[in-house]
Parts: structure tokens; C-alpha cells; sequence
């Protein structure tokens, strides 16, 4: 899929694409909003492109790798994972050094549309730390709401305080199964 500044493609080429996603996932810069969540060891970067492309196997919809259109670099990634069978979970990450650019919020609009196209009747959610103000922006850019404020469980920082945003209001086995 391409917008009007990036090329968004599920993963496929494998040894390339973790290269580059790990050296993203694997920046200390990347994970300043929770640097205990690093990927230091590659195989845990080849296991979240595993699960993706079971997702996009199995859902037909998962996240894409990011790309800037005309380029082969692997940027970062956005999308939609269906978690628990109740909702949608929208992530992302991108190389530091292009944060604040907008591209997540590029990446992030049309995996709204997909994930209302393939599964109308689940949420779109996205969870993130109080702290990550960015997240947060960009959670309400998408048209998603604030449902729900508590505490991160199995974080680390036990202070850390979990955001739960959703394109909809959610019932609470759903918004339990957020906290999981």
C-alpha cells in the first residue's frame, strides 16, 4: 500500500527485513518511554516478524513494514495485530532519528480503514505508558479515545501508569483483555 510519502508492505524477505528492524528495536532511542521493552537479542526481532506474518496469514491483515516510497530501507513499522480475538491492536516504531515527521500518523491512518474492513465488529486499540505524550498525540490525531487510565501491569516500574485508547467505547471483558 502506498500514501503519498511512504510504501507500507506486509513482511517478506526475511534476513533483510530483521537486519533492519532489529537495529531499530535494538536502540536504546527507540524505547526511551520504556527501555526495560529493548530487544537486545535478534531472535526476539525474528519472533515479532514471525507473528506478523502469521497475522497476516491468518487475518489477512497484520503489521507492514515501513519503507519510504522509491526505497528499500525498512524504516520502521505500523499496523494492526488482532490480540485475544477482541480487538485490534494499532503499534508502531520507527528509526529515531525520523521521529516527529508525521510518518506514523501516515503509517497508522490506512490500518484504521483495514482493520474496519476485515473485522468491523472488533475495536481498534492502542495501549501506551502515561509518560509517551507523542503516543498519546498521536492516539487522538487518529479519532481514538481515552477509555481508560491505570496502572501497567507486569511493567517494571511498578509507578508506570497504562493508557488504553479505542476507536470505541469498550466493554470490560474487552478492556481486559487490553490489560493483559
Amino acid at each position: 500500500m502506498l500514501t503519498g510519502r511512504l510504501d507500507l508492505r506486509p513482511p517478506t524477505s526475511y534476513d533483510d527485513e530483521l537486519a533492519e528492524l532489529h537495529g531499530i528495536y535494538s536502540d536504546p532511542a527507540t524505547w526511551t518511554h520504556y527501555p526495560s521493552a529493548r530487544f537486545a537479542d535478534p531472535e526476539r526481532t525474528r519472533k515479532l516478524l514471525d507473528a506478523w506474518r502469521r497475522d497476516w496469514s491468518e487475518q489477512g491483515l497484520g503489521p507492514w513494514l515501513v519503507r519510504l516510497r522509491g526505497s528499500e530501507r525498512v524504516i520502521g513499522n505500523a499496523g494492526v495485530s488482532l490480540r485475544h480475538n477482541a480487538f485490534w491492536n494499532l503499534g508502531y516504531r520507527f528509526a529515531p532519528e525520523l521521529h516527529g515527521r508525521g510518518y506514523a500518523t501516515e503509517a497508522c491512518l490506512p490500518a484504521l480503514g483495514e482493520a474496519a474492513r476485515v473485522r468491523p465488529d472488533l475495536p481498534v486499540v492502542a495501549y501506551l505508558l502515561e509518560h509517551n505524550h507523542a503516543s498519546a498525540r498521536l492516539a487522538e490525531r487518529l479519532g481514538l479515545d481515552l477509555v481508560h487510565r491505570g496502572p501497567d501491569a507486569g511493567n517494571p516500574d511498578a509507578d508506570a501508569v497504562r493508557l488504553v485508547y479505542a476507536d470505541r467505547d469498550l466493554d470490560a471483558q474487552t478492556l481486559a483483555a487490553t490489560m493483559r
